[in-house]
């Protein structure tokens, strides 16, 4: 294999889907494998100018991106978005899963409503997302879903979210077995505390300076941190990695 992980198949470059590519650990996931190579799509929910700035940022740096709309929980969407990856750079070995939602409350207090959005863009998202993946992934490829560290150290406020990302954790688990005999490897990542506006929206600074604290590392993460864990799972050296939960937390629970 090269520097650019090159599809042992075709000798072509490798390409990637990153959903919720254009911000946050997403953005980084994005620049990170397209600085190792990869053709990128950068797929977004809605925020165009950040999903541009997001490709003029690869391209300025050397790299190879495109931007692609779509709602992950619209199956139609979605498999135009893998469309548009065949019909650009030929086809996809890499899918990582970093679109989501979160919504903090207690069980006792939660609208329903708000529920029931965060389960389309996490559950049925996620669903939409590993079945394209199954479908369409060159032999040799890697889905990677994405979760979160509160699945284990259960703090209160997170039982929706976490309801969510547990079944996350579920489905990419399964999908790693169904894909017997393809080399494709399938797992999904859990952060912890990592400083993006999805996670520092809505706490005090003291709140957050606790968090940073929790880690025997003590520090937040960053979204580079979660990038580097996934382009090692999706690379030629992280290939023996599969169907894991990898805590990417500093040492949390």
């Amino acid at each position: 294999m090269t520097s650019t992980h090159m599809n042992a198949a075709s000798g072509a470059r490798r390409v990637a889907i990153v959903t919720g590519g254009s911000r946050g650990i997403g953005r980084a996931v994005s620049e990170k494998l397209a600085s190792g190579g990869l053709d990128v799509v950068v797929n977004y929910a809605g925020d165009v100018a950040a999903a541009e700035g997001a490709v003029e940022s690869i391209t300025a740096a050397g790299g190879s991106a495109i931007a692609v709309q779509a709602d992950v929980a619209d199956e139609q969407a979605v498999a135009a978005v893998f469309d548009r990856a065949a019909d650009e750079f030929g086809g996809v070995d890499v899918v990582v899963n970093a679109a989501g939602r979160m919504t903090l409350s207690p069980i006792a207090d939660l609208d329903l409503s708000a529920l029931d959005r965060l389960h389309r863009t996490n559950i049925r998202g996620t669903f939409v997302v590993a079945q394209q993946a199954a479908r369409r992934l060159r032999d040799g490829g890697s889905f990677v879903g994405f979760s979160t560290t509160v699945v284990a150290t259960q703090f209160p406020g997170y039982g929706a979210y976490v309801a969510s990302k547990a079944a996350v954790e579920g489905i990419t688990m399964i999908l790693a077995r169904e894909l017997r005999g393809r080399d494709i490897t399938v797992n999904t990542v859990a952060p912890g505390p990592t400083a993006t506006d999805l996670f520092l929206d809505g706490k005090t600074p003291e709140q957050i300076d606790a968090l940073a604290k929790t880690p025997p590392l003590e520090r937040l993460g960053t979204p580079a941190d979660i990038a580097e864990v996934v382009a090692f799972i999706t690379s030629s050296a992280g290939h023996w990695v599969n169907g894991q939960i990898l805590r990417a937390n500093g040492g949390m629970a």
